[in-house]
C-alpha cells in the first residue's frame, strides 16, 4: 500500500519534528522515514537549519487562531514549495502525484509536503484541527486526526495531567 504524503502524514511529520526537534540533519531524515517518506535526498551543509526553518514557518500557522490569516500564511508557504501535480514512479515505488517540483533537496520538498499535507488536512478536517496542547504547561503541537475531531491534548500523559488538575479544582 501506499500511503499519501499530502494528508495526514505530513501533518503528523511535521508535529513530531517540532515536539522533538532533531539534533542533526540524520535525525530529520530517520524521522521522515519512519512517518511515511519513502524518498532520501543528497545531504546539503545547511538542511538542518533550513527544515528548522520550514518548521518555524510552519508553527506559524499551528499558532495563528483565525482561520482567514491562517489560510493566507498557508496559500503564501503553498506559492513558494508547490507545483503542478505530476505523476512519478522514482525508485521503482509505483505511480504516485507529486505536488512539487523535482529539486534533490530535503528542506524544499518537506515545505512543499508540509504545506500541501496541512492544508488538505485543515480543508477536509477543518481549520481547527491544529494547534496547541491544551494541558499546561505543554506546548506541543496537537494535529487532531480523530474521528470526532476533538482531540486537545498531545498524550494520553497530558490528557491525565489536565483531568486530575480539574478534579483537584473541584475538591
Amino acid at each position: 500500500m501506499h500511503l499519501n504524503p499530502y494528508g495526514e502524514y505530513a501533518v503528523l511529520l511535521a508535529a513530531s519534528l517540532a515536539n522533538d526537534w532533531p539534533a542533526d540533519r540524520a535525525g530529520i531524515e530517520e524521522r521522515t522515514l519512519e512517518l511515511g517518506m519513502t524518498q532520501t535526498f543528497p545531504p546539503a551543509d545547511d538542511d538542518h537549519e533550513q527544515v528548522r526553518v520550514v518548521i518555524d514557518d510552519w508553527l506559524a500557522i499551528v499558532d495563528e487562531p483565525d482561520p482567514d490569516a491562517r489560510a493566507l500564511l498557508l496559500n503564501g508557504q503553498l506559492a513558494a514549495a508547490a507545483a503542478y501535480p505530476r505523476l512519478t514512479n522514482h525508485d521503482g515505488e509505483g505511480w504516485h502525484l507529486h505536488y512539487r517540483d523535482d529539486v534533490p533537496s530535503l528542506p524544499y520538498v518537506l515545505r512543499a509536503i508540509i504545506s500541501l499535507g496541512t492544508s488538505l488536512h485543515l480543508v477536509t478536517r477543518g481549520m481547527s484541527r491544529l494547534g496547541r496542547c491544551q494541558a499546561e504547561p505543554c506546548t506541543n503541537v496537537v494535529a487532531d486526526v480523530t474521528r470526532n475531531g476533538r482531540q486537545r491534548f498531545c498524550s494520553v500523559r497530558c490528557a491525565n495531567r489536565a483531568a486530575v488538575r480539574r478534579h483537584r479544582a473541584r475538591v
